[in-house]
């Protein structure tokens, strides 16, 4: 009799032993994909806003550029203007 009761024991102790580690088991696994979402979330808007930076450098390169450009034709019409009568 004594070992029915043992082995009733250990039977009940590994059930909750199995129960709270399953428990702890889903925990972990809610857990680890509320992170995984959240940083996937992070990641996305870290995308965009990278994204925008990117075309407004694009733009702002691009007047630049223009700049440079309308620079040079102004200082190719007055060489190409002035040169000829100092020859």
């Amino acid at each position: 009799m004594a070992t029915k009761k043992q082995i009733t024991i250990i039977d009940n102790t590994a059930k909750k032993v199995l129960g709270i580690t399953t428990k702890a088991n889903d925990l972990a696994l809610s857990t680890t994909e509320k992170v995984f979402n959240k940083s996937f979330e992070l990641t996305e808007k870290g995308i965009g806003l990278s994204s925008k930076i990117v075309k407004k450098g694009l733009k702002v390169s691009a007047k630049n550029q223009d700049m440079v450009f309308d620079t040079l034709d102004t200082v190719k019409a007055k060489a190409s203007k002035y040169l000829p009568k100092f020859k």
